[in-house]
């Protein structure tokens, strides 16, 4: 029997700290979460301080039983499970049920915590271990009973009120409001018609285009030209002006800086791996997680390859900054390396300084040596992260911008030409971000040539361009992440099961990777937005994220926490019960009659929709 015992979450961890450890260590996996409250009323006593009710998971009962086996013959217990407030919850349900069980005797209990998997990491956190954070688990806690007050009370009501079998989840809610809304944006969007002109010249064996901006000495806005009549018109006004020619009036040259993205947290990662990978949120965490837990990477070495995936901090450790410099250096050259070491400010206000930005574990394991030991997916999702991590700690692009004003007959009529070249590509030839949308790239090189002001340009046309206004666009993976974010709804751990959850319910579509509301997904919303309005805002929504998080840091106590939020909302739930008629919520007046019986129509929402 081996004298030390260490529970991870999941096998594949296990397998990797076990080749790091000697014989006197045995790694076991919980499996995730052992404990969740019992799937009845009652699990969370509001009158008793808001007490809950533990059950051991059934798929779960042998692990309990390998562990406790485990325990009765080592002497020292070590925590290992992920550094964040599930991790720390999973510690402590593991520590609860052997309590229970009176194993704990005259053995010793310690929580580590690491951040990447590898032997230097694994041995340190070991040497230097700590006890359960009481605060992370309380702010779990706390989350766990909130979500299933939420649940349980609010989603009988829909059943009553809507349908059975329909759901209401207090993170998921705010969400689905955001893709219905753009949804009804959408179809409220009034396409606007609109010109523009563009001339077409050449200089030197060279063609570029330059975009008419001033006409008759008016500056041009989106709509000064609203039809083909008034296109039409300007176009000839502007030939019989230009007499084939146009001519070179200013020319201004800058040079900018561009500087490159933070590494990589959990939401940028997915979004990033969404634009430029295709992958769903969901596939991007658990080939992620693959990645942290490790692999066999050749010679029996075992190693995680990224640090925990799960954080939105955007800290690099001073070992891997130098790490990362040192191999630019080597790659790239020293002068592709800046002076210090860059630094990013974290944007979320809980993020933990200890933890770091998903990076690489070492920066000299290349893609391209790795490639053989990796999946496809792995392959594409590590390279994505070991591009964007080195890119972060290289020296700035610099790119060079020419605009040229064009008269066309008189200085009342200013065409203008742009381009850009990019001197000196600096992190760019390494990673360039992703962008939403199919927005053009602002570096994209556009070459002008050579001109000097006073240079008569040879004009080939005069071209005239109809648009329409779009709508804004659909929510996909990524920009749906993005905002969830910067609404602070959610946390880096939340966000693919949002997703998941809101398809799982078939509330949201995906179509051409972009999110429809599905008819129920709008009754439930509008149910929500009219009757529950507080509890699908965005901001109370974020607050309440706030309030958990302080939770975490020691600054509040969970049981007023979840006081203050229990009495208004289970009065409210009481008042919908007695006051929402089921019509009111599935039936929709139109502006049409029966043409047999003359009343008024309405869509009333059925098995299948609307």
């Amino acid at each position: 029997m081996s004298k030390n015992l260490i529970i991870v979450e999941s096998p594949a961890k296990s397998k990797t700290i076990e080749k790091y450890l000697g014989k006197d260590f045995q790694v076991l996996a919980s499996y995730g979460h052992l404990r969740d409250l019992i799937p009845k009323e009652g699990a969370v006593d509001p009158e008793n301080d808001f007490a809950m009710k533990y059950q051991v998971q059934e798929r779960n009962q042998r692990h309990v039983q390998a562990i406790t086996k485990a325990l009765k013959g080592a002497d020292t217990l070590y925590l290992a499970t992920d550094p964040d407030r599930e991790g720390e919850a999973i510690s402590w349900h593991l520590l609860e049920l052997l309590k229970a069980k009176k194993l704990l005797k005259n053995k010793v209990v310690h929580r580590v915590v690491f951040h990447e998997i590898t032997k230097k990491a694994v041995t340190h956190a070991i040497q230097n271990p700590g006890e359960i954070a009481t605060t992370l688990v309380d702010a779990q806690q706390a989350r766990r009973a909130l979500d299933y007050l939420v649940g349980f009370n609010l989603s009988p009501l829909l059943w009553k009120k809507i349908r059975r079998g329909l759901s209401a989840g207090r993170v998921q809610s705010p969400a689905l409001r955001m893709i219905v809304e753009r949804e009804l944006e959408i179809e409220a969007f009034k396409t606007r018609e609109y010109w523009s002109i563009t001339a077409k010249l050449a200089h030197e064996k060279q063609a570029f285009k330059a975009k008419l901006t001033h006409y008759n000495g008016e500056k041009l806005s989106q709509f000064s030209i609203e039809n083909d009549a008034q296109a039409q018109a300007t176009q000839q006004v502007l030939v019989a002006a230009a007499d084939g020619k146009l001519v070179v009036k200013k020319l201004e040259k800058k040079q900018r800086k561009r500087n490159p993205a933070a590494p990589f947290i959990t939401s940028t990662l997915q979004q990033e791996a969404a634009r430029k990978l295709g992958f769903t949120t969901k596939r991007t965490m658990m080939v992620a997680q693959q990645l942290y837990e490790g692999m066999d990477i050749g010679g029996g070495e075992a190693a995680g390859l990224i640090t925990y995936m799960r954080t939105d901090s955007v800290n690099l450790a001073e070992g891997a900054l130098e790490n990362i410099r040192q191999l630019i250096s080597e790659k790239y050259g020293a002068d592709q390396v800046p002076k210090a070491p860059r630094t990013f400010k974290t944007k979320s206000k809980n993020a933990q300084e200890a933890h770091e930005a998903i990076r690489p574990t070492l920066a000299e394991q290349i893609p391209a040596k790795l490639k053989k030991y990796l999946s496809s997916d792995q392959f594409k999702l590590y390279d994505l992260i070991w591009k964007r991590t080195l890119a972060c700690q290289m020296i700035h692009a610099t790119i060079n911008t020419v605009s040229v004003d064009l008269v066309c007959g008189n200085d009342k009529n200013i065409f203008r030409a742009t381009g850009s070249v990019i001197a000196k590509p600096g992190f760019m030839a390494v990673y360039l971000e992703g962008k939403d949308d199919n927005k053009e790239a602002d570096d994209k090189e556009t070459f002008l040539p050579a001109m000097a002001e006073g240079d008569a340009i040879p004009l080939d046309s005069i071209v005239t361009n109809q648009h329409f206004t779009e709508p804004p666009p659909r929510y996909s993976e990524a920009s749906l992440v993005k905002s969830l974010e910067e609404h602070g709804i959610g946390r880096p751990s939340t966000y693919a099961s949002i997703i998941s959850t809101l398809q799982n319910r078939e509330y949201v579509t995906l179509d051409s990777k972009r999110f429809y509301p599905t008819d129920v997904g709008r009754i439930v919303t509008k149910f929500l937005t009219e009757h529950f309005t507080k509890y699908v805002d965005y901001n109370f929504t974020a607050n309440l994220e706030d309030n958990l998080d302080a939770v975490s840091r020691g600054e509040k106590d969970w049981v007023p926490l979840m006081r203050d939020f229990w009495i208004p909302f289970t009065k409210l739930i009481h008042d919908k019960e007695e006051s929402v008629q089921r019509k009111d919520v599935t039936q929709e007046a139109i502006d049409e009659k029966c043409p047999e019986c003359g009343k008024p129509l309405s869509i009333r929402l059925g098995r299948n929709g609307r």
